[in-house]
């Protein structure tokens, strides 16, 4: 009895403590590597298209939010768009990976806000995936 609770104590402060959180996310696998990273408040995962395609994306995912105050800062191959978004600062900040491999990471607040940040990349992998 007493190794059973000793199990469930390790597993319990092995999943509640600071190390990443892994998020598998089905419903926009299309879009996405379908594995999101959730580190330091900032959740982040792949798009399998080109820059400019998840750049685009972005941008309209923070004008379909209603974005106050939206400042994008973008280089070849690099951007971060700050925002905001319901009373939250919202930094979207996306970088070229690979040919069609572009990364995307979400951070809402000073601290983070995890369901928050899935709903935005939700939002952009739905934006990635219409018909233009």
């Amino acid at each position: 009895m007493r190794k059973s609770w000793s199990a469930l104590l390790i597993m319990v402060i092995f999943f509640t403590s600071s190390c990443a959180v892994v998020v598998g996310g089905a419903a926009v696998g299309a879009a996405s590597s379908g594995t999101y990273f959730y580190v330091n408040g900032e959740l982040k995962t792949d798009y399998y298209y080109s820059f400019d395609r998840v750049w685009s994306a972005c941008e309209k995912t923070v004008a379909d939010m209603r974005g106050l105050d939206v400042e994008p800062l973008k280089d070849i191959g690099s951007g971060k768009i700050s925002a905001m978004i319901e009373n939250e600062k919202v930094q979207i900040t996306a970088n070229y990976k690979a040919k069609d491999v572009t990364t995307v990471s979400v951070r809402i607040g000073v601290m983070g806000d995890r369901v928050g940040s899935q709903l935005l990349h939700d939002k952009i992998a739905d934006n990635l995936t219409r018909k233009k």
